[in-house]
């Protein structure tokens, strides 16, 4: 996943120093604030596995559905912890639970329910039950966009809560959380609602006798499952077009995130969805993942996560020819050639790998230089990394780098970082945990240099704050080494010749490429990779596409075979 239009990055990193973040207001969330706003991994363990990073406890009592929480930077609000089916939160069948942990202190946030088979199915039925049922099927699709605006405007006026929890448990920086998902959760919202009414089909003239026409029909009920770097971003990337065409959606969130998509169910509920049309599961991932995507009544899966976890449910869907959406890996290069902004690239560079602690699908992680100015932008990188990078916690109004997710993926990293180390790989920067003998994972921001293309950290997605730069001599060369790769989600090009730059974008193998910048995005533009990055395509009218049939008419008007 991306770092979706962070554009407030661009005027701080021109100053070559820490990027501002939004300070943290001390409020107390209610339901009459609204407070301003400031404008798959996916490890390489299938999340169908259990997460080290939660805990599993059982509970005889039933009557813990919610929760109420403070968090550090002092919002308060009532955090739900069932599971959401039907409108309503329930407890699982199983009594198994999921511990949220805080990343950077590895304290207890909140415990939810966790579904078992007989959950996912109940859910699936109720989804299923929605979508045949008049209060859905017929309602008509301005009226789905007025719903999915409300949703909008409700999350918007709860930025702050919303924000917060994304922050918590996730680790992301708090002004990111603000400033940046929660923001592009709305709009994307939006600009889903006003295509709910505008999907429509064509009519076709065949001969004077014959007359053709087309439907665009939602598909049914569709699972969708999200991953724990960005969880309200891409519920919303996999809710907008879903509920515009006029599905029905179980979606089932990562076990280390598992607290905002229920906030997310409440918005659903309060602002008048028909029971069943939106239900929100936690669960581990072998005992919900399979019988969500096997199930016969699901039409389709979407997910974001690993590339692993991503051929297993492909398998798994093909089993009943199910309709897929895959977003997964990632190890995106960006491109520097000579002619480029020197200064620009490296600002771009750093942002492009170091946002979001490196939790970032398209981050680009391969950074190809041209052998003449490799020295001096390595030398510019190390010092921006160093100037601009500063770990801590997620609520510090001074951190531009929080905590990993989790132990798994904290330890995942400094196993890469060994494993660079081994191959030969040169370590510039950082290469260590911030502080071991404290709480947190944090990792320093690490640079390696003479990076062979054989090597590990060259070929693998590392999904953390680690870089390798390596040096080309021609634009064959760097083509070569860019799509070397068993990825291709995203690519960046930096050079001011506007020929060699459309013609390399065009050579590049990835579903997307930035042109002298790198993470943008937007809900209009369509979103996804090639090769083993994904199948089909988020955002945009593209993303309509992944939730709707078209049928076919023929209408004989004349009265001869």
């Amino acid at each position: 996943m991306s770092l979706r239009s962070y554009k407030k990055m661009g005027a701080a990193l021109a100053s070559a120093s820490r990027l501002p973040h939004v300070g943290f207001c001390r409020s107390v969330y209610t339901s009459s604030s609204r407070p301003s706003t400031h404008s798959p991994y996916r490890l390489s363990i299938s999340p169908f596995g259990r997460s080290i990073t939660t805990t599993q406890k059982r509970f005889n009592t039933m009557s813990d559905l919610f929760v109420n929480l403070e968090a550090p930077n002092g919002v308060k609000y009532k955090q739900p912890t069932g599971l959401f089916i039907n409108n309503e939160f329930v407890p699982g069948s199983s009594k198994q639970k999921i511990t949220s942990i805080d990343p950077a202190t590895e304290k207890e946030i909140a415990t939810v329910h966790a579904a078992s088979a007989d959950d996912v199915d109940k859910a699936v039925k109720a989804a299923h039950a929605a979508f045949h049922a008049h209060s859905w099927k017929k309602m008509p699709p301005p009226q789905r966009g007025v719903l999915m605006n409300k949703l909008a405007d409700y999350i918007e006026e709860r930025t702050q809560m919303f924000a917060t929890s994304e922050a918590w448990d996730n680790g992301k920086i708090y002004a990111d959380a603000e400033g940046g998902d929660v923001v592009e959760v709305i709009n994307t919202i939006r600009y889903y609602a006003g295509w709910a009414d505008k999907i429509t089909g064509k009519t076709i003239t065949a001969n004077p006798n014959k007359l053709a026409y087309t439907l665009r029909q939602p598909l049914g009920v569709v699972a969708q499952i999200i991953p724990w770097n960005y969880p309200l971003s891409m519920a919303a990337w996999k809710i907008g077009p879903a509920l515009a065409c006029g599905n029905t959606i179980v979606m089932k969130a990562a076990e280390q995130t598992p607290l905002s998509i229920l906030l997310l169910a409440q918005g659903i509920k309060e602002v008048g969805f028909p029971p069943g049309v939106f239900n929100a599961l936690n669960g581990y991932g072998g005992e919900a993942g399979p019988p969500l995507v096997q199930h016969p009544l699901v039409e389709k899966v979407a997910f974001t996560g690993s590339t692993a976890t991503g051929a297993k449910i492909m398998e798994m869907a093909s089993k009943t020819l199910k309709n897929i959406t895959l977003e997964t890996g990632g190890k995106s290069p960006l491109l520097v050639f000579s002619d480029c902004d020197l200064d620009e690239a490296v600002k771009w560079s750093h942002m492009g790998i170091m946002s979001n602690q490196g939790q970032i699908c398209t981050a680009t992680s391969r950074l190809l230089v041209q052998d003449k100015i490799y020295d001096e932008f390595v030398k510019r990188f190390i010092e921006t990394t160093k100037t601009v990078s500063k770990v801590g916690h997620q609520w510090d109004s001074e951190t531009y780098q929080g905590p990993q997710v989790s132990r798994q993926q904290y330890d995942r990293i400094l196993e890469y970082i060994k494993i660079g180390k081994s191959e030969g790989a040169t370590l510039l920067a950082g290469g260590q945990p911030v502080d071991a003998s404290k709480k947190g994972f944090f990792v320093q921001p690490t640079v390696f240099g003479n990076v062979h293309h054989q090597m590990r950290v060259f070929r693998e997605e590392i999904f953390g704050p680690v870089v390798v730069i390596s040096k080309f001599s021609e634009e064959e060369e760097a083509l070569k080494l860019a799509n070397d790769s068993t990825y291709g989600l995203g690519a960046a090009v930096f050079t001011k010749d506007i020929e060699r730059a459309h013609r390399v974008a065009a050579e590049i193998e990835a579903g997307m490429v930035w042109i002298n910048s790198t993470q943008d995005s937007e809900p209009y533009i369509p979103f996804g990779g090639v090769k083993q990055s994904g199948i089909g395509r988020e955002l945009g009218e593209a993303g309509l596409d992944a939730y709707s049939n078209t049928k076919s008419i023929h209408v004989n008007l004349g009265a001869r075979l």
